[in-house]
């Protein structure tokens, strides 16, 4: 209940997110703080956030709650082998490498089952430490990922995706000076692709600009395909999104930075067996490719 409420900041999405009523989180909390003896939420008539010794309560319950997770998976291991479900957030452009993990791993563990979620570097970062997903997909060197443990699995080379008809479809590359003029979708700010993507336009003397921004990578190869758009898309998803249709991929100039993708995971010794089986499955796909 604590989790919650810190996570939502708000008693009422709190208790929902729950499926509680609000008084009995509210119970919940006050019979905690009684038991510590200390406040650990500011309130009035509402939440105010967390004292000081909220936010020391607030580490040691996720401890706890991980410490608890971790010793039902072990023990569920021992008696039936590997099984439950891993839930992982992935970022748009790399959700293809997510397919790629978890049929491989199902292949090997098939008592495992998966949920993914396409969220921000940002936001898979504050739902590892929420406990709300055991691993993410994310950049690994771009923005502060604080303590985590992390495979590596491939650094982006980026394509212009572009009409079989367009200016640039008989290209064998294309410079990122080239782009400036041409009518751009491209991620919404709050990706890190994007942020990347405008640093190496900024970089070539080309204001970023787009016409279009979306948080899907379906929405942007769509308008490509509608014409006069050109998009920019690491080569995997690039690839997939655009197999048997009428689009060409052009490689960009290599940028000076390339930016590592990999598996993230919550930095804790042991990892529960499910996730150390995921992140040495991994390293294993890593090595074979």
């Amino acid at each position: 209940m604590f989790i919650a409420v810190a996570k939502e900041r708000h008693f009422g999405r709190a208790a929902a997110s729950l499926g509680i009523t609000q008084p009995t989180l509210s119970a919940g909390i006050k019979q905690l703080e009684e038991q510590l003896g200390v406040l650990l939420i500011f309130r009035g008539s509402r939440f105010g956030g967390l004292t000081p010794e909220g936010q020391s309560a607030l580490v040691w319950a996720r401890r706890i709650v991980g410490d608890a997770r971790q010793l039902r998976e072990e023990m569920r291991a021992v008696r039936h082998g590997l099984s439950g479900r891993l839930r992982i957030a992935v970022v748009p452009t790399a959700l293809t490498w997510a397919a790629k993990i978890s049929a491989r791993f199902g292949t090997l563990h098939p008592n495992v089952s998966f949920t993914i979620l396409s969220r921000t570097s940002i936001e898979i970062l504050q739902m590892i430490d929420d406990l709300e997903i055991d691993a993410g997909i994310s950049y690994l060197d771009n923005e502060p990922l604080g303590k985590v443990s992390t495979v590596p699995l491939y650094d982006e080379r980026y394509m212009l995706v572009c009409g079989a008809g367009g200016a640039f479809a008989g290209r064998d590359s294309v410079t990122w000076p080239e782009l400036d003029g041409h009518r751009l979708c491209l991620l919404t700010s709050d990706m890190q692709n994007r942020r990347i993507i405008n640093r190496n336009l900024v970089a070539a003397g080309v204001t970023p600009r787009a016409t279009v921004e979306s948080s899907s990578t379906v929405v942007l190869v769509a308008h490509v395909l509608e014409g006069g758009w050109l998009t920019v898309l690491p080569e995997d998803i690039a690839s997939f999104l655009a197999q048997g249709k009428p689009l060409r991929l052009v490689p960009l100039e290599k940028p000076e930075t390339a930016h590592a993708v990999g598996l993230v995971a919550p930095w804790r010794e042991p990892h529960t067996p499910v996730l150390n089986a995921l992140l040495a499955e991994a390293r294993r796909m890593v090595s074979d490719s």
